[in-house]
């Protein structure tokens, strides 16, 4: 549907056949209430309603492609495309956690980049407020490849398991991969050590192989604390990376240098001596 400005709006309910299901209509009442709360261009925006009979939000409707999307039509994001995106994203994710907010279903098909060049979180469906929400025995809200392993094992939601979807959300998107290999529904994984990202993409600067590694450790402890605390890191790197000049051949490979050094300096020898004796 359209308003006066031609603007359009989705209008979220419940299906039918769970008219009557109490959980199902507080779980949409939370997510409306998480996105008025962290409301800013990061998220779509909620319609403010007036008196309802029936129960519903109306959400704003954004022209553009999913993050998925865009990675099934291009393939991996380039470097510059994903530290732009980066960025955005966990800025956007601080913003939640500083409102109390974990999203718990951060993946490429609920990242929308807008054709106002705008990134979007969407999808509030699992979101979850410490003190407030409560899930039900058992359940592990997410996508298998994309949750935490500590959630695996029972633990309450927290900031690092969202930051650690971050994490596989970069990570896919730069690779086509998963750090810790696709994880199916049911499946008990178990949780080694992440393959380094530059095994799929050689040309990637030293630092940032180590920042998804990082962001993607089995123990939370080794993760980042908060979003800023990772912006900052790749902030602070890609300064770096503008600022320091190319090292010399002989500082970054001494070894060839060296080796190339010594043949030339043998077949000079060789010449010279072929010279001497057939004067």
């Amino acid at each position: 549907m359209r308003d006066a400005q031609q603007q359009p709006w989705l209008l979220k309910t419940l299906p039918l056949s769970h008219d009557d299901d109490r959980e199902a209509g507080q779980a949409l009442l939370s997510e409306e209430w998480f996105l008025r709360r962290v409301a800013g261009r990061a998220f779509p925006e909620v319609h403010v309603a007036s008196a309802r009979q029936h129960l519903y939000y109306v959400m704003r409707e954004y022209a553009g492609q999913t993050l998925a999307q865009v990675f099934e039509r291009e393939g991996p994001l380039s470097l510059a495309q994903w530290q732009s995106v980066a960025e955005r994203l966990l800025r956007a994710v601080g913003m939640l956690h500083r409102r109390q907010i974990l999203h718990r279903d951060i993946k490429p098909e609920n990242l929308l980049l807008g054709d106002d060049g705008e990134l979007r979180v969407l999808d509030f469906g699992l979101a979850y407020c410490p003190g407030l929400s409560q899930d039900r025995d058992h359940a592990l809200p997410g996508t298998p490849s994309f949750i935490a392993p500590e959630a695996f094992n029972g633990d309450r939601p927290t900031a690092q398991q969202d930051l650690y979807s971050v994490g596989v959300t970069l990570y896919y998107l730069l690779t086509g991969h998963y750090p810790y290999g696709e994880i199916e529904a049911f499946q008990r994984p178990r949780f080694a050590q992440p393959v380094s990202a530059s095994r799929y993409r050689p040309d990637l600067p030293d630092w940032l192989p180590l920042s998804l590694e990082r962001a993607v450790a089995a123990q939370p402890a080794h993760r980042y604390e908060t979003a800023e605390e990772w912006l900052l890191v790749l902030e602070q790197a890609d300064r770096q990376e503008l600022s320091v000049r190319p090292r010399p051949l002989l500082e970054r490979e001494p070894l060839k240098v060296w080796r190339a050094l010594g043949l030339i300096s043998m077949l000079i020898n060789l010449v010279l001596l072929y010279s001497l004796f057939h004067s």
